[in-house]
């Protein structure tokens, strides 16, 4: 493996440098073709990295490059009083060999693109974190923070290379162990209704505001800014903010403001629009989109299938049309993704077949060895949050069972992006349970 190392900057109150590695695309062939991957290194001013342990974190997703942060901001401020830290943009995310609508299709043909997907699962991200490792740490282990996705590839991490690890801290990111695809939606849906009546209750304005411009919407789709067409459905998946902290407030305010009074008659005004086209354009993430399902299959013989869209027909209290004809609250999707994803959005409409041959697809192996965490011997802390829309938490506490000597910390104080909302808190509390 060859590795770049940049010069180092200053933002206030940390030191970065950048850092670039060439790791095998394949790891079972370290003789073939090498992509890049980047990672930036953060360091409290005045403190010596040499004498500090290093701290791994990995972004939730899948799909997204390590938050972009600002001097000591959320988690990093109490993280920075112990460690050397590296934000890893995983492999296809951020600048690690971005992947999306204009790299993907230089692979060849739908089935090659989608052959190539195939090797960013969890199990590529550990092994690429543990060839950086040996080069940074020059074989010494390291702990690992995962966030969300970053939880299941540090539950992995686990699985496959504990040597590589003095600690693993987990933050709303428990998988299960071995529920399909299916399965998680299954659990998902009614953990999603419920959001949504919660955020009902608290703002029961927006029923009929929910209600008026998804009736719109099935009359007059509306294309965004930069092509994305806004229909009924897609306005239905700005429910991915109610798993969040503060994303039932901001669903709220996208509600109040949607139409603008014209001779012609209400429109959905411009600045309705683009707020929600920022919410809900994969440009910027579409390995979410591509290999959301991905991640939870460990069945050889078992296709995902597009298990969200199979499994939402069980629940036809998400039918808008049908609701539309009663008076039901309109109810907004969580995270789940659907065919229609790779017709309405510009940023994945050239890897509709892509997408299609992936949820296809078998030959999928285990992500998580269950006799190997049993026998686990890393000191392992998680955060688990009451109701997490994200991460079923029945499912997390059993997978927390499982793994010999995992302590929890149980809270509904947060949501699932706790680690960002209130980071030095969260992730001291972890800490804390480590000395326990």
């Amino acid at each position: 493996m060859t590795r770049q190392r940049s010069h180092s900057y200053r933002q206030p109150g940390v030191v970065l440098t950048d850092h670039r590695f060439s790791v095998p695309l394949d790891h079972a062939r370290p003789d073939g073709e090498h992509i890049e991957l980047y990672a930036r290194e953060v360091v409290a001013s005045g403190k010596d990295p040499d004498r500090l342990p290093w701290l791994l974190y990995l972004e939730g997703g899948p799909g997204f490059g390590a938050r972009r942060f600002t001097g000591r901001q959320a988690w990093l401020e109490r993280a920075l009083a112990d460690y050397r830290v590296l934000l890893l943009d995983q492999r296809g995310t951020g600048r690690s060999t971005p992947l999306n609508r204009q790299t993907l299709p230089l692979r060849g043909t739908p089935a090659r693109q989608a052959d190539h997907l195939a090797r960013f699962r969890a199990d590529s991200i550990v092994r690429d974190a543990e060839t950086v490792r040996r080069a940074l740490t020059g074989g010494a282990p390291w702990t690992v923070l995962g966030q969300s996705f970053g939880g299941f590839c540090a539950t992995h991490y686990l699985s496959t290379a504990p040597e590589g690890l003095t600690a693993a801290l987990i933050t709303g990111g428990l998988p299960s162990l071995d529920a399909t695809a299916t399965q998680v939606y299954e659990a998902a849906y009614p953990r999603v209704e419920r959001k949504n009546l919660t955020h009902y209750a608290r703002y029961p304005m927006d029923v009929e505001r929910a209600r008026r411009i998804a009736a719109h919407l099935a009359e007059h789709p509306v294309e965004l800014p930069g092509g994305y067409r806004l229909t009924t459905e897609a306005f239905q998946s700005l429910g991915l903010l109610l798993g969040t902290g503060d994303g039932s407030h901001q669903l709220h305010y996208l509600l109040e403001d949607a139409f603008l009074t014209t001779p012609a008659g209400p429109v959905l005004s411009d600045a309705f629009l683009e707020a929600v086209r920022s919410h809900l354009s994969f440009a910027g993430h579409p390995l979410y989109a591509l290999l959301h399902e991905a991640i939870y299959a460990q069945d050889p013989a078992v296709p995902t299938g597009w298990a969200a869209e199979r499994v939402r027909a069980a629940h036809p209290r998400f039918d808008a049309a049908k609701t539309l004809e009663g008076a039901e609250p309109l109810l907004f999707t969580g995270e789940t993704i659907h065919p229609w994803h790779f017709t309405v959005d510009p940023a994945l409409a050239p890897l509709r077949d892509t997408a299609e041959l992936l949820a296809a697809r078998t030959g999928w192996q285990p992500l998580y060895d269950p006799s190997r965490l049993a026998a686990n011997e890393v000191p392992v802390a998680a955060a688990v949050y009451h109701d997490d829309m994200y991460v079923d938490t029945g499912h997390s506490l059993r997978t927390a069972a499982a793994i010999r000597g995992l302590r929890t910390w149980v809270t509904n104080e947060y949501e699932h992006d706790g680690v960002r909302a209130s980071g030095p808190r969260v992730l001291d509390r972890l800490l804390t349970l480590l000395d326990e």
